[in-house]
């Protein structure tokens, strides 16, 4: 009897470590799955609900052993989207939804984009993405104030930069992300107490005429010289005389600028009135900004694009010798 005992309980003990090592086994294997998976865990799924998500991407082996992993560990497995590396086991999966590294979109918008000319660039992450809504928002003045923006609208304060947007993000969140990156680089700079800080009146008026900067010149180190030449006109009471500012307003952002155009009545046009315009006419970048607020000291007044190739200006003191830089450069484009 005592041997028949001792029999069932070596066997009673090789089977349970014969499940273990299986359940073991099972769990530490690598799914067969190959390639990266994107996956959405609601917000309040339960280990069964995410077991079946996860096996419908054929991201395990086996629900229940997801399950049952779960029911052991105890693991918070935080919502949201994520981008499932190939072939974790069911413990790396597990420990992966544990740490929440949500899945994201990274976006590009380049420096120097007005906010009609942002979604081009966002739908590509976000097919679905509503130009109409984006725009509705980007002038919503009541949403505008929500951001901490004392503006009408939002132009200016969409930072140009590389963002991690999450998958499930929609207009607002993008806009929001946005503008909050804007507002940092605006506290950073404000400690710096730069002098044209104050001399301009505030961050609107700083990102009114770097946005001019930076629709004069792709050039990083020309933008402290075009800074200069504006900070002088405004100081002597010169219109800042910037084509930019009249493409800005008929969004006509090649091709030639017609008298009519540059004869309108729009408060953004500096070609006819003195001082900044009412608000940015693009969303400037920090180095646009920069070479606003730490300006080049010049005497210079104009200045007038080269015209031959090399994205550079040809920068003057005087009105006549502006006009003959003018000449030179109509003679480089083949007009004279």
């Amino acid at each position: 009897m005592k041997k028949i005992l001792f029999t069932l309980v070596l066997f009673c003990l090789a089977l349970a470590f014969t499940g273990a090592f299986c359940v073991y086994r099972g769990i530490e294997a690598p799914s067969s799955h190959d390639t990266f998976a994107v996956i959405d865990i609601p917000k309040g799924a339960s280990a069964t609900k995410i077991a079946q998500i996860l096996q419908k991407k054929d991201l395990i082996s086996s629900e229940r052993l997801f399950i049952l992993w779960c029911h052991y560990q105890k693991p918070t497995l935080k919502a949201g989207w994520y981008e499932i590396p190939p072939s974790l086991s069911i413990r790396q999966l597990v420990e992966f939804l544990e740490e929440g590294k949500n899945a994201v979109h990274k976006v590009t918008i380049p420096e120097g984009r007005a906010s009609w000319e942002m979604p081009a660039y966002l739908q590509k992450a976000f097919p679905n993405l509503d130009t109409t809504e984006w725009n509705r928002l980007v002038h919503d003045t009541t949403f505008t104030h929500d951001l901490g923006v004392v503006a009408d609208n939002l132009e200016g304060y969409l930072l140009p930069e590389t963002y991690p947007f999450s998958y499930d993000a929609k207009e607002k969140d993008i806009i929001t992300q946005m503008v909050k990156a804007n507002l940092r680089l605006k506290t950073e700079f404000e400690e710096k107490d730069s002098p044209i800080w104050k001399r301009l009146g505030g961050w609107h008026q700083v990102l009114t005429l770097a946005s001019l900067v930076e629709e004069e010149t792709g050039k990083v180190d020309e933008r402290p010289l075009i800074a200069g030449v504006f900070l002088n006109r405004l100081r002597l009471g010169i219109s800042l005389g910037s084509d930019p500012s009249v493409r800005f307003i008929f969004k006509n952002l090649t091709g030639p600028i017609y008298k009519s155009q540059l004869d309108c009545n729009s408060p953004y046009n500096t070609r006819k009135f003195l001082g900044l315009m009412p608000g940015p006419i693009s969303n400037p970048g920090r180095k646009a900004i920069e070479a606003v607020l730490y300006p080049q000291g010049t005497h210079q007044l104009y200045f007038v694009a080269k015209d031959d190739g090399s994205g550079t200006h040809y920068f003057s003191s005087s009105l006549k010798e502006h006009n003959k830089y003018r000449d030179i450069a109509a003679h480089n484009r083949g007009e004279k």
